[in-house]
Order: structure tokens, then C-alpha cells, then sequence
């Protein structure tokens, strides 16, 4: 192992977890598909028989594309080695992801956090509700308001006419006469309109108390126990409950009707005529009841404005209750459940890292094999071709060199001997014979100089 190349290493490593790979995506496509089985149940309706099998197809399918998908994307993308290849490649890859995403990840995630998507959606529901009812209440008590100018007026008038009636403190004469008769006319008047908003008042308490029942119920289905499917159906029916609440607070406001009172009070004022034993008093009488007559306008037009303006507030606009399946209650509160998102996406997308791995290990692979000598990726074949090639060449060029010529060879070997006597001063002899030390071939004499 040490002495294999890095692209030999890579390769091994790469076919040691090619088991390894395989398990995982298939478990991964395993856990998507049981995922979205359960998110895909919680959407049909019908019978149970037809429901599972339908979400049984369904999850199958799913879980099948999913491992088909990625084994070719494995398989097929780190092998590219052209860059159009590959960013052909890559986006068919983020296509099907997108597509992954669209029939599985938030089915998964409706699976994961469905029943908290349907809770967060009551809650959201019952903030809304109870804002309204309180609304309505504000508005109710707004109109209650107004009974303390109404008790006044009515005591004011009271008052003047009890003072006429014992010191004639208006026409200058006590007794009981048409003043006294108009002023507890007017008394009269405010003091029932008073009843009618202190009744009112005592409905509106009564109809508030039964709104904050109805919260408290829907409170209590929020964040109670057992599956959150009939939770929502009683919540609902809590809500029908609550809207019928809201209405008639809507309706028990009495600015209308003092609204109306006020325009009473000064329209169909009737003053009676002057019942005076003599013209002074007939007179004063006369003067009396024109003041009262302006007091009463303008005490009208004091309580129509303030009834007014309670009517110019913005009324709770009705509101429609919308039940949600856990797979739209996911898509609408999507923000909420972040987390539940990213696990839903990364169960079937996880597969994108493998294939970038081993795309990076193919591309490491490719560029060791392109530095590495010829030599190191010769085979036999090629080797014994090269061999036989450089044994024709060594007998072409044997084949082209001239042989030595010897018998110049052996002429200049028998001079050696006498040059190098020579060279030593040594004395020769006649009769001596040098014999030459190399050259000299079988069967020759001796040669004399």
C-alpha cells in the first residue's frame, strides 16, 4: 500500500465505501420515503383502506426516484471531464433537487412539525379572536360613556323643577305649574335613557364574561394533550361560539340610541302652553320655558356629538375561521419551523456532499495519472514491442560499422618491440628475434629484419 500511487489510493478507498454508499442512500431514501407517507396520510381523505395503500404508492415512489436519482448522479458526474459536461451535469442536479424539494421535503416537513404548525395556527387564531372581543367590549363600554352626561342632564333638570316647584326660582311664582310640567318632562326623559345604558351596561358585562369563557376554551385546546386534529374541530366549534359573542356586543352598543334620544330631546320638544292666573306670570312663564327650550338644544347637540363620535370609531370588522391540514399549516407558519425545514431538506439532499466528494476524488485522480511517467503505465504488450525494437536497432547499426583491417595491425604490433628497445638504450642482437606480444597469428615463423 505505501508504494501504490495516490490515484491508486483514492481509487481503492473509493471502491472500499462503495458498500458503505450504497446503504446510505438507500437508507435515506428510506427514511424520506416513511416521512413523507406520514405527511402524505394526513392530506387524504376517504376511506382507511385507501388512504394507507394510496400513501404506501405514493411513498414508495418516492423513495425509489430519490435512490435512482442520486445513484446516477454518483455515478455519472465526478466521470465528466469537460467543464460544459459538468455544468450540464450540475444543473440537472439542482433540477431534481428542486423537484425533490417539491414531492417530498415538505411533505417531510409537514410529518416532522404538522401538529405544531396546527397549534401554532390555533394560536394564532385565538390572539386574533381575543383581540377582537376586546375590541368589541371597548366599543360597548365607550357608548357606557356617555351616562354620566345623560345623569347629569336629568338631574340638572330635576332639580330646576323641584326649585320652581318651591321657590319659583325660574318664573318668580312657586307651585306646580307648566314650567315645573316641562322641566320634569325633560328629567323624565333623560332619566330613562339613563335606565336603558345602565341596562345595556349590564349586558355587555354579561356577554364579555361569556366571550372569556369561550378564550379560555380555545386556550385550553391549544395546548392540551392528544392529537390535534379533534383539538382544531373543537376549537372551531369554540369560534362559532365567539363570533355570535362578538356580534351582539357589536349590537348592544347604545350610542345609536342616545344618539337618537338627543335628536328627541330638541326635534319633539312640546312645551305646554302657560297656565298663569294673571298676564305677568303668563309672561314670565313664556320666557321660562324659551330658556328651557335653548337648554335642551344645546344639551342635544352635546350628547349627539359625543354619541358621534363613538359611532365614528372603526367597528371589529367580522372574521372567518380557516382549518388548515398540517401540510398548509407547515407552508403558511413556515418561518416558525426553521428548524423542522432544514431537516426535512437535508434527509433528501444530503446525497449532493457524496457526490461533490467524489467528484473531488475523481478530479485528484485524473490530474496524479496526468503527472505520472509513461512508464509507469506501460503495459506488456508495449514493453515487449519496445524491447524487439531496440534489438533491430543494435543489429542495423552493427551491420553498418567497416571491419579493422589486420594485417596493419600485426605490422604495427612488430615495430613495437624495437621502438621501445630503442627507447631504453638496450644493446640488440644479431641473432635475436623480437616476437611480436599480440597479433601474431598461428603457424607464423619467427620474422627476421
Amino acid at each position: 500500500m505505501p508504494n501504490l500511487t495516490p490515484a491508486l489510493r483514492i481509487g481503492q478507498t473509493l471502491s472500499g465505501l462503495e458498500t458503505t454508499t450504497r446503504f446510505a442512500l438507500a437508507v435515506l431514501a428510506l427514511a424520506s420515503g416513511v416521512y413523507t407517507y406520514l405527511g402524505v396520510r394526513g392530506l387524504l381523505d376517504g376511506d382507511a383502506n385507501f388512504v394507507f395503500f394510496a400513501a404506501i404508492i405514493y411513498s414508495a415512489a418516492v423513495s425509489v426516484g430519490i435512490y435512482v436519482f442520486w445513484s446516477y448522479m454518483m455515478r455519472l458526474l465526478p466521470l465528466m471531464t469537460e467543464v460544459g459536461q459538468r455544468l450540464v451535469l450540475a444543473a440537472v442536479m439542482a433540477l431534481g433537487s428542486v423537484m425533490i424539494i417539491a414531492m417530498s421535503s415538505w411533505l417531510n416537513a409537514a410529518a416532522l412539525a404538522g401538529s405544531a404548525a396546527l397549534e401554532q395556527h390555533m394560536a394564532v387564531t385565538l390572539e386574533d379572536y381575543a383581540g377582537d372581543l376586546d375590541a368589541a367590549h371597548a366599543n360597548a363600554l365607550s357608548a357606557q360613556s356617555l351616562m354620566p352626561d345623560v345623569q347629569r342632564a336629568a338631574e340638572r333638570f330635576s332639580v330646576l323643577a323641584e326649585q320652581e316647584r318651591e321657590a319659583g326660582a325660574l318664573t318668580g311664582s312657586s307651585g306646580s305649574g307648566s314650567v315645573v310640567q316641562l322641566l320634569s318632562q325633560m328629567s323624565a326623559q333623560l332619566q330613562a335613557l339613563t335606565g336603558s345604558i345602565t341596562a345595556s351596561q349590564e349586558r355587555v358585562s354579561a356577554l364579555f364574561e361569556t366571550g372569556s369563557e369561550h378564550l379560555s376554551t380555545m386556550r385550553e385546546l391549544v395546548s392540551g394533550p392528544g392529537e390535534v386534529q379533534p383539538r382544531a374541530d373543537r376549537f372551531a366549534a369554540e369560534i362559532v361560539q365567539l363570533t355570535g359573542v362578538i356580534a351582539a356586543l357589536q349590537e348592544t352598543s347604545v350610542a345609536p340610541s342616545v344618539r337618537r334620544a338627543a335628536e328627541d330631546l330638541s326635534l319633539g320638544f312640546i312645551a305646554p302652553v302657560a297656565d298663569g292666573q294673571s298676564e305677568n306670570l303668563v309672561i314670565r312663564q313664556d320666557l321660562a320655558m324659551a330658556n328651557i327650550r335653548d337648554a335642551v338644544a344645546a344639551q342635544s347637540t352635546a350628547l349627539a356629538d359625543a354619541a358621534d363620535a363613538i359611532l365614528n370609531e372603526e367597528p371589529v370588522a367580522p372574521r372567518r375561521f380557516v382549518p388548515l391540514s398540517t401540510a398548509e399549516a407547515v407552508l403558511r407558519y413556515a418561518g416558525d419551523f426553521i428548524p423542522s425545514w432544514a431537516g426535512a431538506i437535508s434527509i433528501d439532499l444530503l446525497p449532493v456532499v457524496l457526490v461533490l466528494i467524489m467528484a473531488v476524488a475523481h478530479s485528484a485522480m485524473r490530474r496524479d495519472t496526468a503527472l505520472r511517467e509513461d512508464a509507469e503505465t506501460m503495459t506488456a504488450g508495449e514493453m515487449m514491442r519496445a524491447v524487439a525494437l531496440h534489438n533491430q536497432m543494435l543489429a542495423t547499426r552493427s551491420q553498418a560499422e567497416p571491419e579493422p583491417d589486420t594485417d596493419a595491425e600485426i605490422a604495427e604490433g612488430a615495430t613495437e618491440p624495437e621502438d621501445r628497445a630503442s627507447e631504453d638504450g638496450e644493446e640488440s642482437d644479431d641473432t635475436v628475434t623480437a616476437l611480436p606480444s599480440r597479433g601474431q597469428r598461428r603457424g607464423d615463423g619467427p620474422q627476421r629484419p
